[in-house]
């Protein structure tokens, strides 16, 4: 079974950066295809960012592109997210998320999910 654990997370204003990292156990991380979505208050979750088995390709939300990077690391079992110039309207518990195979933007396609992290971004 595979488990994920995300970390990373915090207040900050805007215009700052964080980056969050995600963690996989259980084995066959080189198989997986990985994803990042937020949940804000009140609102569906959305995808954010997805990352191929080998990390070769990204595809990220519009409302993130030229500001978010993924990334992983295959030797450590971590799944980057670097967010730069972030917005209030980042603010968000940030989940990530793998499938075996084949990534995807949907995440109903995702088993495995981690606990959540939450990004806080003050005007």
């Amino acid at each position: 079974q595979v488990q994920l654990v995300e970390s990373g997370g915090g207040l900050v204003q805007a215009g700052e950066s964080l980056r969050l990292s995600c963690t996989a156990s259980g084995g066959g991380f080189n198989n997986l295809a990985m994803g990042w979505f937020r949940q804000a208050p009140g609102k569906e979750r959305e995808f954010v960012a997805s990352i191929t088995r080998s990390g070769s390709s990204t595809v990220y939300a519009d409302s993130v592109k030229g500001r978010f990077t993924g990334s992983r690391d295959n030797s450590l079992n971590t799944m980057y997210l670097q967010m730069n110039s972030l917005k209030p309207e980042d603010t968000a518990v940030y989940y990530c998320a793998a499938k075996w195979f084949a990534v995807g933007t949907d995440p109903n396609t995702y088993p495995f999910w981690g606990q959540g992290t939450q990004v806080t971004v003050s005007s």
